[in-house]
């Protein structure tokens, strides 16, 4: 299965964002992008997909946890 995104939550520049990600029908994870105006390109992942939850609200927790800005905005 491809990674859905469930949700997108960008911070307040528009620059960055948390995509919290269904993996399968039993796992779910997240990743952090970014994006820079200048560039066509879109969103790029700063990182790998973090993954290894059983729903999106511990995928969101886990991102909260591990991304400062979003946690921040909490």
């Amino acid at each position: 299965m491809k990674p859905l995104v469930l949700v997108s939550i960008e911070d307040a520049t528009g620059d960055r964002c948390v995509d919290i990600l269904q993996l399968s029908d039993t796992e779910f994870g997240f990743s952090e992008c970014r994006r820079d105006p200048e560039d066509s390109h879109g969103w790029r992942r700063l990182a790998g997909i973090t993954a290894g939850f059983a729903d999106a609200g511990a995928a969101r927790a886990a991102a909260a946890r591990a991304v400062a800005w979003l946690g921040a905005a909490a």
